[in-house]
């Protein structure tokens, strides 16, 4: 079906990129509008780049969330910025995804570090709705793209307030779950919550890729971890939820540290909810 709708678009004279550029409930469009995002802070300046791609409700984590064309509209217009998308998801209602990637920022000393963003199709284009940064020294690795398209196409017809809040708790039910398994085991708690694949984006360091890796990276300092949910949200497909809110972390070295985070969970083959990605960076009190 894909295939057939790229020749008809490209016998009628359209190129790839015009169509990549729409919402059109694919993870290529998705990292697309990532692209174009980056393309537009470097050539007009992150502010306007923010401005003109975030939703109306949209929130940066700057360190502390706070709605982005608040934040922007007070900073000026640097053209300092590189990012590069090299993971991306949508749901199967082909209107709510993530990316997340490197980037560089310039200035007297350059600084590195990883994003995630969480988009919404809008009139059939995408929108930031959630960004959050975390810095790290130059990266000693190339990441290796990796864009995920949904398997099947599902959304439902009807979804009454009700209906959306009952989800809502659903992955809330999950995170008090998550906090209360930490609490009583430590951070080897992961272990039973994480995907095969799952990605921590935490400061200090490069993404750390797979289940395994991750715990054995959270043993390594941390010796207890709290979480404190604000929000959680899924996606209308049912099978991709995100979670943001405070970590409290206790280092084996007797010293304790706030961290905000954003938290993707994705509906696993046996209904249950499992971490893809984290993101964290510390928080401002």
């Amino acid at each position: 079906m894909m295939n057939r709708m790229i020749c008809t678009l490209m016998a009628a004279g359209l190129s790839l990129s015009a169509f990549a550029q729409k919402a059109d409930g694919t993870t290529k469009s998705l990292a697309k509008a990532g692209e174009d995002f980056a393309a537009d802070a470097a050539k007009d300046g992150v502010k306007s780049a923010f401005v003109s791609h975030s939703a109306p409700n949209a929130l940066v984590f700057r360190p502390n969330p706070v709605n982005a064309k608040t934040y922007y509209s007070t900073q000026s217009n640097e053209k300092n910025l590189s990012r590069k998308v090299d993971y991306a998801r949508v749901s199967r209602s082909g209107d709510w995804g993530f990316s997340s990637g490197g980037y560089t920022k310039d200035g007297a000393e350059k600084t590195y570090g990883q994003y995630l963003t969480i988009w919404k199709a809008v009139a059939n284009r995408w929108e930031v709705l959630m960004d959050m940064e975390t810095t790290h020294n130059k990266p000693l690795k190339v990441a290796k793209a990796e864009f995920v398209e949904p398997t099947e196409y599902f959304k439902p017809k009807y979804g009454d307030e009700k209906q959306i809040a009952a989800g809502r708790e659903i992955i809330n039910t999950t995170e008090k779950t998550l906090n209360a398994t930490l609490k009583s085991y430590g951070v080897a708690a992961f272990g039973g919550f994480l995907a095969k694949e799952a990605r921590v984006s935490f400061p200090g360091y490069e993404p750390v890729i797979g289940k395994d890796k991750i715990v054995a990276f959270y043993n390594s300092f941390v010796d207890k971890m709290s979480l404190k949910t604000t929000t959680a949200n899924k996606a209308p497909g049912g099978d991709l939820a995100y979670t943001y809110g405070l970590a409290t972390i206790d280092y084996r070295t007797d010293l304790r540290e706030s961290f905000n985070y954003i938290f993707i969970y994705e509906r696993q083959a046996d209904h249950n909810w499992y971490l893809v990605e984290q993101i964290y960076t510390p928080a401002e009190r």
